[in-house]
C-alpha cells in the first residue's frame, strides 16, 4: 500500500468514525431536556441543507481539486461540532443553536460527499480501486458498530459537550490528513462555463447512462424499505420476539454481515459487478419478509445477516463502477444524484412507517416492500449495460 492510499484511508476512517459519533450524541443530549418534536427539529436541519444542496455540490467536485473541497468540508463540520460542544457544555440545551449548527454539517456534508467520491478517483489507480473502496467499507462498518457505543459512553461519563468536542478533533484530523493529497486537476472542458449551465450538462450525462439511473431508482426502493424496517423491526422484536435484547441480537447480527460484506468484496474476482450489486440489493427482501411473518428469532436474525452481507458487498463493487464508468470530468454530478436518492428515500421511509402501520399493520407494508425491492433491483438485470463484462472505458462524457 502506498503512502498516499494509505493517508486516504486513514483520512476518511476519522472522518467516519467522526459522522458515526453525532447521531447518538445530538440524540441523548437532545431527549434529555427537549421533546421528540424538538429531536426532529435538529435533525431535520442537517437532512434539508443536503437534499436541496447535493446537485450543486455535484458541480463543485467537478470544478474544483477534491482534497481542497474535502479539506474545507471536514473544517467545516469539526466547527460545527466545537461549536455545538461549546454549547452543551454552556448550560441548559438550546434548539434553535443546535439547529443552526446541525444545518451547518448538513451544508459540509453535501459538499464533501461528491468530493470524496472524486478523491478517491483521483488518487487510486482504476486496478486498486476495487480494494480500497472494501478497505473504506470496512473503516465505514467498523465505525457504524463503535460509533454508537463510544458516544453513548462518552455522553454518560463526561457528557455530550465534550463527545461533540471529540468529534470536532477527528474532523481536524481528517481534514489535515486528506487536504495534503496531491490530485490530479479536474478535467474540465470550459472553465468558464456558467455553473446553471454545468449543472444542466451533469444531468444530461446522468441520463446517458441507463445502468446509472436503473440501479440509482432500485436502490432508492431499497432505502425506502429499509427505512420501514428500521421502524418496525424493532416494534416487531420487542413485541413478538423476545423482548428488547432480541432486536439488539438482530441489529448486531446484521451490522456483522455488513462488515463480512465489504470485508470479502475487495477479495472476489468478480466479472459482472453489477450483476453482483443487482442480487445483493434483492436480499434486503429476506428480513422485510421475515419481520412481516413473524419468523422465529434465529430465522430473522440470519434473514438480516444476509441482507446486511449483501449491503457490504454491494456498496465497494457499485462505487467502483461508477469511477470506472463514469468520465472523471462528470464524476462529481453524476455521483450526486445516487448519494441524493439515498438520503432522501431512507427518511421518507422512517417518516411513512409509523402511518402505514396505523392504516394497514406491519404484514402489509413490509410484504409490499419486500416485493418491490427484489422486484425492482432484480429488474435492472434485463439491461444489456447491466449484464456487460466490464472491459471497455468509460465513454468521453457529453459537452
Amino acid at each position: 500500500m502506498t503512502p498516499t492510499i494509505w493517508r486516504l484511508l486513514t483520512g476518511r476512517a476519522f472522518a467516519a468514525f467522526a459522522t458515526a459519533l453525532i447521531p447518538t450524541t445530538l440524540t441523548l443530549a437532545v431527549v434529555r431536556t427537549g421533546s421528540a418534536g424538538d429531536l426532529g427539529l435538529v435533525l431535520a436541519a442537517e437532512l434539508l441543507p443536503m437534499l436541496l444542496l447535493l446537485p450543486l455540490a455535484g458541480v463543485v467536485a467537478d470544478r474544483h481539486p477534491a482534497r481542497r473541497v474535502v479539506l474545507v468540508a471536514d473544517l467545516a463540520r469539526a466547527a460545527a461540532q466545537l461549536g455545538t460542544g461549546a454549547l452543551l457544555l454552556s448550560g441548559p440545551v438550546r434548539i434553535p443553536e443546535l439547529a443552526a449548527l446541525a444545518a451547518v454539517t448538513g451544508v459540509a456534508v453535501a459538499f464533501g460527499n461528491p468530493s470524496a467520491r472524486t478523491l478517491v478517483a483521483g488518487v487510486v489507480p482504476e486496478e486498486g480501486r476495487l480494494r480500497v473502496n472494501a478497505r473504506l467499507g470496512v473503516a465505514n462498518a467498523l465505525a457504524l458498530m463503535a460509533g454508537p457505543a463510544a458516544a453513548g459512553a462518552m455522553v454518560l461519563l463526561v457528557g455530550a459537550g465534550w463527545s461533540s468536542l471529540l468529534t470536532s478533533a477527528l474532523f481536524v484530523c481528517s481534514a489535515l490528513t486528506l487536504g495534503g493529497l496531491r490530485t490530479p486537476a479536474p478535467a474540465r472542458s470550459d472553465a468558464h462555463a456558467h455553473f446553471l449551465t454545468e449543472l444542466r450538462a451533469g444531468w444530461t450525462e446522468t441520463r446517458r447512462h441507463p445502468w446509472f439511473l436503473a440501479n440509482v431508482v432500485a436502490h432508492g426502493v431499497w432505502h425506502l424499505a429499509a427505512g420501514l424496517l428500521l421502524t418496525l423491526g424493532p416494534l416487531i422484536a420487542v413485541r413478538s420476539l423476545g423482548g428488547e435484547g432480541a432486536w439488539v441480537v438482530i441489529a448486531q447480527l446484521g451490522t456483522a454481515g455488513m462488515l463480512v460484506g465489504v470485508w470479502l468484496a475487495g477479495r472476489l474476482r468478480v466479472g459482472r459487478p453489477l450483476v453482483w450489486v443487482a442480487v445483493a440489493s434483492s436480499l434486503q427482501a429476506l428480513p422485510l419478509t421475515a419481520f412481516a411473518l413473524r419468523s422465529p428469532l434465529a430465522v430473522t436474525a440470519a434473514a438480516l445477516f444476509v441482507a446486511m452481507f449483501g449491503v457490504g458487498l454491494l456498496s465497494p463493487l457499485w462505487e467502483t463502477e461508477i469511477q470506472r464508468r463514469v468520465p472523471p470530468e462528470t464524476l462529481g454530478r453524476v455521483g450526486s444524484f445516487d448519494t441524493l436518492i439515498s438520503f432522501a428515500a431512507r427518511p421518507l421511509g422512517l417518516a411513512t412507517a409509523a402511518p402505514l402501520a396505523a392504516v394497514a399493520g406491519t404484514t402489509v407494508p413490509l410484504l409490499v416492500a419486500a416485493v418491490l425491492t427484489a422486484a425492482a433491483n432484480l429488474s435492472v438485470l434485463l439491461l444489456q449495460d447491466v449484464r456487460a463484462h466490464p472491459g471497455r472505458k468509460a465513454a468521453p462524457a457529453l459537452r
